[in-house]
């Protein structure tokens, strides 16, 4: 995972105006902690976070250029957004050290077509690994090329990078191959429900 450069400012005023205010300004109200050290009320260039989100998710190492303040580097740790409007209201993020160990969520991607008359249910979309915080990986890749009926993958199935370990239960289930439904089958469709009045044993 690349590291992606920000300009931060210090924010020395607090609450719903200030934080309504750093919004207007076109910019994101922070806060950076972790290490034990006292947090640091940041805000970062709306338009430029939120193209990270989108683009590389939470794990993107955030290289912050704080004015007046040097640089940290950082993880998004929770993004706060508005229930109605969708424009980001807050943003944890998590300081982090060159070397230092973190744990994140990595999403997990299938790969090829499997046997003919299967289809592939994928039942998490995401595993979570401990990482270098400046080497984690952008997603992990299992193949399901050929699978038949039955075929299974777990978190312990998928190929991690040396220096990655996972932390999933290593017997979570990821992805499985099912036979595919009948034209018969499709045609019945589901059970309808019992008429008003009617009991479901009648």
């Amino acid at each position: 995972m690349s590291q992606v450069r920000l300009a931060a400012e210090p924010r020395t005023e607090f609450g719903k105006g200030a934080a309504r205010r750093t919004r207007r300004a076109g910019k994101i109200p922070a806060v950076l902690y972790g290490h034990d050290s006292d947090p640091k009320h940041l805000s970062l260039p709306a338009l430029e976070f939120a193209r990270v989100v989108r683009e590389q998710g939470f794990n993107a190492v955030l290289s912050l250029d704080i004015a007046n303040g040097g640089s940290e580097l950082a993880l998004t740790k929770t993004v706060t957004t508005h229930p109605l409007k969708n424009y980001i209201e807050h943003v944890d993020l998590l300081l982090v050290k060159r070397g230092e160990k973190v744990t994140v969520d990595v999403p997990v991607t299938v790969a090829g077509e499997p046997g003919p008359g299967t289809l592939v249910d994928q039942e998490l979309t995401e595993i979570q690994v401990e990482a270098d915080a400046l080497n984690i990986p952008e997603s992990f890749e299992v193949s399901v090329a050929g699978a038949r009926e039955g075929f299974q993958v777990t978190a312990a199935d998928v190929p991690l990078p040396s220096g990655v370990t996972l932390v999933s239960e290593p017997t979570t289930l990821l992805v499985k191959v099912e036979a595919s439904p009948t034209a018969a089958q499709m045609d019945t469709g589901e059970e309808t429900a019992p008429a008003e009045g009617e009991s479901e044993e009648s």
